[in-house]
Formats: C-alpha cells, structure tokens, sequence
C-alpha cells in the first residue's frame, strides 16, 4: 500500500466511543473521498476498567474507502492514554487533524490528542448542553479549534451574503429564529453581529433554525426561511425565490473543515 500512503494530505484522529463509531466511519469514509487520509479511530471503551485491552484493526481501501484507517477500541486505562498508541501512527510530513466524535475534553488544545494536531474540531450538538459547550469553547479557544456548528450555518452564510448581492440599503435590525439550546442560532447572529455591526433579536422557534429576517435602511425587508430543505428568499418590491438549503451528510461537514488547515 506504498501508494496510498505517498498520497496522502492528513491524518485524522478520531476519538469516539463505542455507541457512535459507526456514525465516525461512516463521515471519515465520505471525508476521505475529498481528502486521501490516514483514519485513526480511538474508541474508549470502559476507562474504570482494571484490565486495559486494544483490539485493533488496519483497513486499507476496503469498507472505509480510498483511505489507511486503524479502528482502535481501547479498554480500561489505556483508553486515558490512548496517545502511545495512536502518535507513533501518525502519517509523516502531513497535518494532523483530531475531531471528537462525542463531548469533548475540557482543554482539548492541551489534551494529548490535541496538541499534537494543527486543526481540531469538535461538535458542541454532542453535549448535554450545547450552547454551555460552545461558550466552554470560546474561553479556552486556541487556533486551528472549531466546531461543526459553525460548519452547519455554512449555507446559511452563503445564502445570506449572496442576497446582498444586490442591495445598496444598510441593514438595521435583524432576527434569528431558532430554539433557545442551539448553538448553530448563537454562532449566526454572531456572524451577523459581527459583518453588519447590529445586535441582532433572537426568537426562540421550533427545532432548528428557521429563519433570519432583516431590516434595511430604506425601510425594506429581506428574509430566508427555511422549507422542507428549500429556503424561501423574500426581498420587498421583488418576487419571491427558492434557493437549496439541504441538510448534509456528517462527513460532508467534516470535509469542509478538513479543507481548511491554516
């Protein structure tokens, strides 16, 4: 497999454990199609366990697609070092990227895993409670973190910024609509605060977000709201349009953020 391994661009540790690792495969398989990579999966497994035990298996271009991949399930105390094992596995002279498949470490900048990695992501929708998780995140932020909310409002923020393609007026008020415990509601009207200079509103509605609305200067109105994996653009004076807002695949999530590695 001498092939594979002078192809690839990364190694991704995956930390997991055992209720989840076949949700993991299944995004790192569809990642590794973008990216050829060297799949590290660290289940965790019984860490009170006396006994510590490693069960591992090396797939190389089978069932997890074009890609190197250890599935390492790890039992008792091994499983809190789990870096002895997967470090001296690490693909040469490529970025280590470390995403955390469940809830997170407290200081994942400074955890083994992560310390050694240039991007590390983590999922803040694992938590028991997100939007806790995502202020935890912001406080102990390190460069190279992220998290797959702000990856989930990639199209709201595409479909946002393109509306304003053509508008001259300045936007004065806005709103986002989302429930209460959503961290992918928080991070977008942050975004908004931050490239519009407004506070915006937000309005605790359904599962997820459901819609952003906007005030311009010139007393128009201009909305996208979500419909059944369509969004629904509304402009004052023009007519309405129908522009895609799907939900993706966990791994087409995590293939954006292995694209970003500065």
């Amino acid at each position: 497999a001498g092939g594979v391994t002078s192809g690839l661009a990364l190694t991704l540790i995956v930390v997991t454990d055992e209720a989840r690792v076949t949700e993991a495969e299944a995004a790192a398989t569809i990642a590794a199609q973008q990216h050829p990579t060297r799949v590290l999966i660290v289940v965790r497994r019984n860490v009170l366990d006396q006994h510590s035990r490693l069960d591992a298996e090396i797939v190389v271009g089978g069932r997890l697609g074009p890609c190197e991949a250890v599935v390492m399930r790890m039992q008792g105390r091994l499983a809190l070092h789990a870096e002895s094992v997967a470090l001296p596995l690490l693909a040469p002279d490529v970025p280590v990227v470390t995403w955390w498949h469940y809830e997170a470490p407290e200081r994942i900048a400074h955890g083994p895993l992560g310390v050694v990695a240039d991007r590390r992501i983590t999922d803040a929708a694992n938590a028991d409670d997100p939007v806790a998780a995502l202020e935890h995140r912001a406080k102990d932020y390190a460069p190279g973190d992220t998290d797959l909310a702000w990856t989930r409002i990639t199209p709201w923020r595409t479909l946002i910024a393109a509306a304003f393609d053509t508008v001259t007026a300045t936007p004065t008020e806005a709103r986002v609509s989302a429930p209460a415990n959503d961290p992918e509601g928080f991070l977008l009207a942050g975004w908004l605060s931050a490239r519009l200079g407004i506070e915006p509103e937000r309005v605790e509605d359904g599962r997820r977000v459901s819609a952003v609305a906007l005030t311009l200067s010139d007393d128009s109105k201009l909305s996208v709201i979500r419909n059944d994996g369509m969004a629904l653009l509304r402009r004052g004076g023009y007519p309405d349009r129908t522009l895609p807002l799907l939900d993706r695949a966990l791994g087409e999530e995590l293939a954006e953020e292995l694209g970003r590695l500065d």
